[in-house]
């Protein structure tokens, strides 16, 4: 997969508490890709890196996708124009949720 553009509906706003747990807190935006279908069956999961608030939806470029190891899904890393990550810095800012996985995060290429 090259990196693309796409636009992410926010479900889970910055700030926001996992639905499941509530001791889970997300300090990035996390949404989904509206008509792009998951291996869970649910609509592509995305992190949204670089947004500094809450937002509903943005349009943001896939730069990684995070493949779990013990889980059937992939979680996609999307940032928004004028920012960079590094891997490290991916790690870091989903660390929160993907602690809790065995993954593997894959950079895409332009």
């Amino acid at each position: 997969m090259k990196q693309r553009r796409v636009t992410v509906t926010i479900d889970r706003p910055l700030g926001s508490r996992h639905p499941k747990y509530p001791h889970l807190i997300y300090p990035v935006n996390y949404g989904y890709v509206e008509g792009i279908m998951a291996p869970d069956s649910e609509e592509q999961d995305v992190y949204v890196l670089g947004v500094e608030g809450a937002v509903s939806s943005v349009c943001a470029t896939v730069i990684a996708v995070i493949h779990r190891e013990d889980d059937i899904e992939e979680k996609w890393v999307a940032v928004v124009d004028g920012c960079t990550y590094t891997q490290d810095e991916i790690e870091a800012a989903v660390s929160f949720q993907e602690q809790y996985f065995v993954h593997e995060i894959i950079m895409l290429k332009p």
